[in-house]
């Protein structure tokens, strides 16, 4: 699915697993989930951690992040750069 703008705003949204992966290693970000949440098959809750790893994190494979991201249907809502500045922000959202 190519980017594709969100009602109102100056976020995209996309499934699209190259964007995602470029989006992120742009922004020295890397794929992880929350520790302590069900990992396994389940993957735990997802995000996307940039620099240096945040203590509530755990980095994994992208491989595993995908995975995890199609079984629930999942989308990123992000913003490509704000101010002329790349931005950071995004959001795990439900596919509608």
């Amino acid at each position: 699915m190519a980017p594709q703008h969100a009602r109102g705003s100056d976020a995209l949204t996309t499934t699209d697993h190259a964007t995602i992966r470029r989006w992120a290693e742009e922004r020295d970000g890397h794929p992880a989930a929350v520790k302590g949440t069900p990992g396994g098959d389940d993957g735990g809750l997802l995000r996307i951690d940039f620099g240096d790893p945040e203590d509530g994190l755990e980095r994994i494979d992208w491989d595993r992040f995908f995975k995890t991201f199609e079984e629930r249907r999942l989308a990123l809502l992000y913003q490509d750069s704000i101010d002329g500045k790349k931005s950071r922000f995004f959001k795990l959202v439900k596919r509608p």
